[in-house]
């Protein structure tokens, strides 16, 4: 009985916490599908259900061209980032050098730093070399954070894989760079996956670089151009356009998260069981 309590007790505050966790997104979404004097509704569902709000948001141009820079940007970030990751993780974990150790540390530490500190600096230089308010003036500053983040989780993933099997390959007659291509990489797969998602997401989410580095729609971000989205005139309430916006840039993250979030979770836990 103790113990059936205990599991009762558990699942009672795992769903307490979900409650609160996803109330938020649920009320955006009723707000997303109300129309009129029903934003000021405080009921949680609307009392007309309409699409005119997302109907809004893909014939507002500010909203549309956001979606191709964040899109973009995005994936551009991800690919240079993993691809440049995979062979530094790669050469942390396989090769011995001195340092290996103060390199890990330093990404972290990149990793984890203040993005506010390094704003004002960035837009005085982006405006000098000409990268103000440009794709490339985005990318640059996103791949300082997830490489380092990048690294670090392909470095882990890396160490857990046999070296065996490459040094079985290279008996077989393969180059290193076969063997690196089509034995390592394949089985971090899991990992490269996990940290592509990660900068996918950092990319898709950010709002600090977006808003300071950008002035006009050629490079601004989903977030950023949120903040000065009025919906369908300058004389209606934004607030549900808004919401139906931040639904739109929602949605195919949390598939994306749930299709591979056991590949996520793999990624994410390698190296911390050892044998």
């Amino acid at each position: 009985m103790r113990r059936g309590g205990r599991g009762v007790a558990w699942a009672a505050a795992a769903v307490l916490i979900v409650a609160y966790a996803l109330l938020p997104v649920a009320w955006i979404v009723s707000l997303s599908f109300r129309a009129g004097d029903d934003i000021q509704s405080h009921r949680f569902l609307p009392a007309a259900w309409t699409l005119e709000n997302y109907r809004t948001v893909f014939r507002t141009a500010l909203f549309t061209s956001a979606l191709r820079n964040g899109i973009g940007i995005s994936l551009i970030a991800t690919a240079i980032s993993i691809v440049l990751a995979t062979f530094a993780a790669y050469a942390i974990a396989r090769l011995e050098f001195r340092g290996k150790g103060l390199v890990l540390g330093t990404a972290l530490a990149v990793a984890m730093f203040p993005v506010v500190s390094i704003v004002g600096p960035l837009f005085e230089v982006w405006r000098r070399v000409g990268l103000y308010d440009t794709w490339a003036g985005l990318v640059i500053p996103y791949l300082s954070f997830t490489l380092p983040l990048s690294i670090w989780v392909l470095t882990a993933f890396f160490r857990q894989i046999p070296w065996e099997l490459e040094e079985a390959a290279l008996m077989d007659g393969a180059t290193p760079w076969q063997a690196f291509r089509k034995v390592i990489v394949p089985l971090a797969a899991p990992g490269v996956v996990t940290a592509a998602i990660l900068t996918f997401l950092f990319a898709w989410n950010d709002f600090v670089f977006g808003i300071s580095l950008t002035s006009t729609d050629r490079a601004r971000n989903v977030p950023a151009a949120l903040a000065f989205f009025t919906g369908a005139s300058q004389f209606q309430h934004p607030a549900a356009a808004i919401a139906a916006a931040a639904v739109v840039v929602t949605v195919p993250v949390i598939v994306v998260v749930l299709l591979f979030q056991q590949r996520i979770v793999a990624g994410l836990t390698s190296g911390a069981v050892k044998g």
